[in-house]
């Protein structure tokens, strides 16, 4: 199936554009610069939204991260888009910085982004697009470390990582992520 809804994950305002928890709206970003696609508020969405010259639908919620699922299912709605053809791209601390991971699927893994989707859309079938982040450590405040910005390596690192997945998403658009997740997975 063809992916119709990319929704990239992250906190809107100035003061979140460089933080960890922005991974997903950093590589949203990157790829409407690539598409030529601009975006535009849309209160009926509470998302910003654009769409490619080939109709997929790119999206940045302006809920915050806790209640992206109330835009990606407004948006979903709308639009009549099933769930499997729903990309969302959000940051995961389980992956070290760079690391990317695409995924059919699957929990949420404590991620309350993914958490507040799949509640939404009454479903955790959508496909996933995880850039590492790091994690850190057992003992420490997470909440605090997504809100961070993120320090000049792992910036470079999660730059080449977005790098990589925006030059294969042409493919994944196309119906082939299982192609891409298996040479992107390695």
């Amino acid at each position: 199936m063809e992916v119709q809804l990319i929704a990239g994950l992250g906190n809107p305002g100035l003061e979140h554009v460089a933080d960890r928890h922005n991974a997903g709206f950093m590589l949203v970003n990157g790829l409407a610069e690539q598409w030529g696609v601009e975006f535009r508020k849309e209160s009926r969405f509470k998302a910003e939204i654009g769409r490619s010259s080939s109709g997929v639908r790119l999206i940045k919620p302006l809920t915050y991260m806790n209640l992206s699922g109330a835009a990606v299912a407004a948006c979903a709605a709308y639009f009549r888009i099933p769930v499997p053809s729903i990309l969302v791209v959000h940051d995961e601390l389980d992956l070290a910085p760079g690391v990317v991971r695409l995924k059919r699927g699957g929990g949420h893994a404590g991620h309350n982004g993914l958490r507040s989707i799949a509640s939404m859309l009454g479903s955790l079938d959508f496909l996933r697009v995880r850039l590492g982040i790091g994690h850190p450590g057992p003992n420490a405040d997470v909440s605090a470390y997504v809100l961070q910005r993120l320090p000049p390596e792992d910036r470079k690192a999660v730059a080449a990582a977005i790098e990589s997945v925006i030059a294969r998403f042409d493919d994944v658009v196309d119906g082939n992520f299982d192609e891409v997740m298996s040479v992107l997975n390695q």
